[in-house]
């Protein structure tokens, strides 16, 4: 089986003897793909906010992870630590989601500011149980995005909160003049406001949220966006309803129904590849079969973006709206001794195609997806830093959105990729993906995943009227599906230069070995 792919979104399977009638198919067999680079009608722009991040009060991703506290001998700048910093720097990541997550509609953001001694301690009901001492808050999660160079993405409290919490949270940081808030802010040390643009008005309400349905959250939506108030050009607010799980096309019909389009900005939708929630296999020492069964979860990405997208464009046909994919990665079953509840997770090649992968399918809907956060940042999930007390390593998904920033901003180039299907036992997906841009200094930039875990598949891209003398080329790979960076083998699975292309006549081939991603970058 054969798979012809759009940046449209949609997805045409065709049998091998319809695609020989094909004349862009005629050299393609079980070890090529084609990939055709299409002339752009309106111009679309990969928004940066796509290689956003998510850090939660969960395990050790605030606490150890990026905060450490100021006396602690780990380098650090207000508890910070350095380290973590300067490596989230390299990733140019553009955006920050916080505190939650689940968390979220637990947090009381007035418990977090203030002397540090006398900040309110909380149990931390939804994620193992521990005391939250609240010595990381608002001052210091916006502070940090500071020196980051991150737009912070705020998650509001709907589900324990007030409309006026709320309220007064968005006074607080965005009010440069004379009120309350304003004034409380200056006594704790904060003169200038810090301008979020990025709200999310509760999450995931269908479930830890609030467990609301779609017709009442809607309303409870309309509520609390109603006294967020924007306080100036600086910080207008750019407010996001908590979205769908998955395959859930109801609730988005209904936000899109009932939430009135000048009230809202855009609208959220949370997908994990998991294979069973019950059964969700481990993160190192899985099967080929749990690695191609996770892939296909990772890759039913392309079926959810298009389907709401399509629900989307039924309300808003200008697209005024976006889609915020504000959670989404790799879920596997916890590492042996931790923490249950922690979600600490480690991260392999299987982790570093699922990022290469997901993040081709947001760049080909940029003309929809303009934001997503991949959860979570830190020791949590499908994380990019994992940290042991003082130490730190990175992860194969660091390397991998290391690699893709070019994109951050840069023009789509539209594509029709035909790609053979990895196929295995009785699970089938499309073995290669892709994306390309064109950054403003006219420079094209192409990624690609293989996803087969056993070929080697020959990439067919015609360059057509796109001049070029040469390319440069990094690859991801490693001997085993299974390998991954630890503590003491930090750089196991890192970039290398890539050699395995030839240009000649207008026509790159790209030789992706198994189970790798490739960027390359045209001369």
């Amino acid at each position: 089986m054969l798979a012809i792919m759009k940046n449209s979104g949609k997805v045409l399977l065709l049998s091998a003897v319809l695609m020989a009638g094909l004349a862009e198919t005629k050299s393609a067999n079980a070890q090529e793909a084609t990939v055709q680079l299409q002339p752009s009608a309106t111009p679309v722009v990969i928004n940066k906010n796509i290689y956003g991040h998510f850090a939660e009060h969960l395990g050790t991703c605030i606490y150890g992870g990026l905060y450490v506290g100021e006396k602690s001998s780990i380098p650090n700048i207000d508890g910070v630590r350095n380290d973590v910093v300067e490596a989230l720097k390299k990733l140019k990541i553009p955006l920050l989601r916080w505190p939650g997550g689940c968390f979220a509609d637990t947090y009381h953001w007035k418990d977090g500011i203030g002397d540090k001694a006398k900040r309110p301690t909380m149990i931390n009901t939804w994620w193992g149980g521990v005391t939250e001492d609240n010595s990381f808050g608002t001052h210091d999660f916006l502070n940090m995005c500071e020196r980051l160079g991150a737009e912070p993405y705020l998650a509001g409290n709907v589900g324990s909160g007030t409309v006026q919490e709320l309220s007064e949270w968005v006074q607080y940081v965005n009010f440069d003049g004379s009120s309350p808030m304003a004034k409380l802010r200056k006594e704790n040390g904060r003169d200038t406001p810090w301008n979020v643009h990025y709200w999310g008005v509760g999450n995931e309400a269908w479930g830890c949220g609030g467990n609301m349905t779609a017709e009442y959250y809607a309303n409870e939506y309309r509520k609390y966006a109603t006294f967020m108030n924007n306080y100036s050009d600086k910080a207008k607010l750019f407010r996001i309803a908590s979205g769908a799980s998955s395959g859930d096309y109801k609730w988005t019909e209904t936000l899109l129904r009932d939430i009135p389009h000048g009230m809202l900005e855009g609208v959220a939708l949370h997908h994990y590849a998991v294979i069973d929630w019950n059964a969700k296999g481990p993160a190192s020492g899985f099967t080929e079969e749990q690695y191609a069964a996770t892939l296909k979860q990772a890759y039913l990405m392309e079926e959810l973006v298009t389907k709401h997208s399509a629900i989307m464009d039924k309300y808003d046909p200008k697209k005024k709206l976006a889609l915020v994919v504000d959670e989404w990665g790799g879920w596997y079953d916890v590492e042996a001794g931790t923490n249950p509840g922690f979600l600490f997770q480690q991260n392999s090649i299987r982790d570093a195609v699922l990022a290469g992968m997901t993040l081709n399918i947001f760049n080909n809907h940029a003309d929809r997806v303009r934001m997503a956060n991949l959860a979570q940042m830190v020791n949590v999930l499908q994380a990019v830093i994992l940290t042991d007390k003082a130490k730190m390593i990175l992860t194969p998904t660091y390397h991998v959105m290391e690699m893709y920033n070019v994109h951050q901003d840069a023009n789509l180039i539209p594509l029709k990729v035909l790609t053979p299907d990895y196929v295995f036992g009785k699970e089938s997906i499309p073995a290669i993906t892709v994306s390309a841009s064109t950054d403003k200094a006219g420079k094209t930039h192409i990624t690609l995943t293989n996803i087969d875990a056993h070929k080697t598949i020959a990439v067919n891209i015609p360059l057509g009227e796109r001049k070029a003398n040469g390319y440069t080329g990094r690859i991801l790979q490693s001997a085993k599906l299974q390998d991954y960076n630890s503590f003491e083998q930090p750089n196991k699975v890192a970039p290398a230069a890539f050699t395995g292309a030839t240009l000649k006549n207008g026509l790159l081939i790209v030789k992706m070995p198994a189970a790798s991603v490739v960027v390359l970058t045209l001369n």
